[in-house]
């Protein structure tokens, strides 16, 4: 009977897994590490101590067609750190049980039982390895998903919502400074506010839609260059910056929809940081430039007639460029802001682009 003892302990550890509620099982298919190598060491002891009684009364048999159960289980559910130990130990449990039956053997002959024996474990491992590998491929594309998920997220709350937001902050100021003198003003300055809060109420509704997965509605495409004319005309009326755009008609048609809606996110960071930084700048100008393959965007203002409130200094840089240069360099493009040489501040955007050719 002790030649039954590995064959009953590796049967009775299949039992304690699977006998509990449905929900409860897997959690214990993936603690079989470690009573797997148990049996295993077990095994390997009889093996070798007890080769006669393990094989006259066909256990052994049995004991290895478990055996290699538990490693496919282990190899698919147990955590690496304890797969490094059971896999080895069950390995040779099964490979090894054979040797002590056969006497006057070859060297070669018991390599060549042993590597028989290897062709079942191999396959046990491979059962449970196949599921295991896309079970983590599946994981990792989900992760992947809610990154990029995450990403347009905060790019769609940065670009469009915080640039409604510092509209409706300066329309504020501008309202509570003239309310006194000019109710008239304030009535404008409030209706901007009005307008700009439902601009920021619609991207934010477009960013949840987006959240809800593909099963979601169908929501309003992403803005490109074509609404770029009403972009400028919001913000000369919201500040004090009078915003000029220079777009040909060309390209609007060279830009694709992907390069033209982030085309539009480049003005609107451009903008919403001169209404930031340089909020009594009198001018910003927006100019589109094309070649036969890309387009160039040229956002520049002049410097502030005086410098901005204490509160303004106070804050720190975003991550709206770097987002927005990282996501022109995915579509092939290049971005770089800094001051120029009249001393206001430069954003310079180049983007793929094809021109439509023109009939003649």
């Amino acid at each position: 009977m002790l030649g039954a003892l590995p064959s009953l302990t590796a049967a009775g550890t299949v039992v304690w897994a699977i006998a509990r509620p449905r929900a409860a099982v897997r959690e214990r298919l993936g603690r079989l590490a470690r009573p797997t190598a148990a049996c295993a060491v077990l095994s390997l002891i009889t093996s070798f101590a007890l080769p006669k009684a393990g094989f006259g009364s066909g256990w052994k048999l049995g004991e290895t067609a478990v055996l290699l159960l538990l490693l496919a289980v282990v190899t698919r559910w147990s955590p690496l750190r304890e797969l490094t130990s059971a896999l080895p130990l069950t390995a040779l449990a099964v490979t090894l049980w054979p040797l002590p039956l056969v006497t006057g053997e070859s060297f070669l002959e018991s390599i060549g039982i042993v590597t028989f024996w290897l062709l079942p474990v191999a396959a046990a491992v491979a059962a449970g390895a196949y599921p295991r590998r896309q079970e983590l491929r599946r994981r990792s594309a989900v992760a992947e998903a809610r990154s990029a998920q995450r990403l347009q997220l905060s790019r769609d709350l940065h670009d469009f919502v915080a640039h409604d937001i510092s509209g409706i902050v300066v329309q504020a100021q501008a309202a509570r400074f003239v309310a006194a003198t000019d109710p008239s003003h304030a009535v404008l300055a409030l209706e901007r506010i009005e307008k700009a809060g439902l601009s920021a109420l619609a991207a934010m509704d477009r960013t949840v839609q987006m959240l809800h997965g593909p099963e979601a509605p169908a929501t309003e495409p992403l803005p490109d260059v074509s609404q770029l004319p009403f972009l400028i005309e919001n913000f000369t009326s919201a500040g004090a910056t009078e915003a000029h755009l220079d777009l040909p008609p060309l390209v609007t048609e060279a830009l694709s929809r992907e390069t033209g809606s982030a085309a539009y996110r480049i003005v609107v960071e451009a903008l919403t940081n001169i209404r930031r930084h340089a909020p009594d700048a009198s001018r910003a100008t927006v100019t589109f430039t094309h070649t036969a393959t890309t387009v160039e965007i040229r956002v520049t203002n002049d410097s502030s007639a005086r410098p901005a409130p204490a509160r303004r200094r106070t804050w720190r840089g975003g991550l709206g460029l770097p987002a927005l240069t990282e996501h022109t360099q995915a579509l092939g493009g290049t971005l770089s802001a800094g001051p120029h040489s009249e001393g206001g501040w430069q954003l310079t955007a180049v983007l793929p682009a094809t021109l439509p050719k023109e009939t003649p």
